[in-house]
């Protein structure tokens, strides 16, 4: 399979350097780490969610949980900071509502939420790395980025603390 073209547009026009790192087929961002033998800090986790009626980006490190307490108050944080209403309810996005909404296969969404009209969320402890690995659509590949391009991509990131020890 290819990653998609969306994807690869906004990096190139970006002028981003990205590394595409082919693996074995996996599914869970911890899997890719075990198969590359990688440090999991290093791996980001992509979660899309459902917050009241809109959908928004999760990123956190591969081997953390989110908490959906601490992800709850960092959204209506940014949300109050915006002037928006809060939300009330946090879920995981139904599989249907991906296939139809996302590029690449479920479960390898890439964390770009301006490529969805999304907000993108980022776990503090992915900040402190210097380059990620990200989901890029597919299973058997993933983007190598730096931090800061990453950033540069998603100049309306919004950063806080929501994970939590698997």
């Amino acid at each position: 399979m290819a990653i998609p073209k969306k994807l690869l547009k906004l990096l190139d026009d970006n002028k981003v350097k990205y590394e595409v790192v082919e693996h074995r087929k996996v599914y869970t961002a911890l899997d890719r780490t075990a198969t590359q033998k990688q440090d999991p800090k290093l791996t980001a986790k992509t979660l899309v969610m459902k917050l009241d009626s809109e959908h928004a980006i999760a990123m956190l490190p591969a081997n953390k949980n989110l908490d959906t307490a601490k992800f709850k108050k960092v959204v209506n944080t940014a949300r109050k900071k915006a002037g928006e209403k809060a939300i009330k309810k946090i879920s995981f996005a139904k599989e249907p509502w991906m296939k139809k909404n996302l590029i690449g296969k479920v479960g390898a969404t890439p964390p770009f939420g301006s490529l969805f009209k999304m907000p993108t969320y980022m776990d503090g402890p992915l900040l402190n790395q210097k380059k990620l690995q990200v989901s890029s659509g597919e299973y058997t590949e993933s983007i190598e980025i730096k931090s800061q391009d990453l950033l540069k991509l998603e100049p309306e990131l919004i950063k806080g603390s929501f994970s939590k020890k698997k």
